[in-house]
């Protein structure tokens, strides 16, 4: 199993504060990794440094061998949910997902379709997103993310707002994402959640990494 993301010696200072300490990590390809930790203590910004958002202020992140900043601008082939997903009020969500899709062009509409079919949406169904329930948004968010079938998954409380059928159901694309090979990284306040999916947990605090801990999936 082949090293995916190198980080080395990631700092990020915004205003004499830092948010990011001094964080090294190795994380293999086609594996889950959970981030725990509590609001602020620095999950969400190695997110987006990981995802080419925000530049370090010192040290670098490698993904499958290129350097993030100097390489290239963002990781290839990532599918991203950071913090609530904004998407055009007025526009139904399979309008949405298609507006996304037309950057890149890699998906057909039928494949768009699918992934939102997979999230739990109807694609025909005509409400805007701006009627969509917290919980339609966050899962119509996970279908963005997934929809161009990326390597790199990265999501942030995708569970949030869900309720425990839902957080059942996402977990289980989750699962299934990594049997396909794709490496994922997660943050959750869901504890629970997090122990089910993931192969190995970290735990952030003050925008250091201050623990770490293998997870053993007993088979049922």
């Amino acid at each position: 199993m082949s090293r995916y993301i190198v980080i080395e010696n990631v700092s990020k200072t915004i205003q004499s504060h830092t948010v990011l300490n001094n964080i090294n990590l190795q994380l293999m390809k086609g594996k889950i990794y959970g981030f725990r930790g509590k609001n602020g203590s620095g999950k969400t910004m190695l997110f987006r440094a990981i995802a080419g958002l925000i530049r370090p202020s010192k040290g670098t992140i490698v993904v499958d061998g290129k350097t993030i900043g100097k390489d290239i601008s963002f990781p290839e082939n990532l599918g991203l949910l950071i913090e609530s997903p904004g998407f055009i009020p007025e526009y139904t969500g399979l309008k949405n997902l298609e507006l996304l899709s037309f950057i890149q062009r890699k998906i057909t509409k039928e494949q768009v379709e699918e992934a939102i079919k997979k999230v739990g949406l109807d694609p025909k169904d005509k409400r805007k997103f701006k009627k969509y329930s917290l919980g339609m948004k966050q899962r119509l968010g996970i279908a963005q993310a997934i929809m161009e079938n990326p390597d790199l998954i990265i999501l942030d409380e995708p569970t949030n707002a869900l309720d425990e059928e839902g957080v059942e159901s996402i977990n289980q694309i989750i699962l299934d994402l990594k049997n396909a090979g794709k490496t994922i990284l997660i943050a959750s306040h869901d504890r629970e959640s997090l122990d089910k999916v993931s192969d190995e947990i970290y735990q952030i605090d003050g925008g250091k990494i201050v623990g770490h801990e293998v997870i053993t999936h007993v088979a049922v």
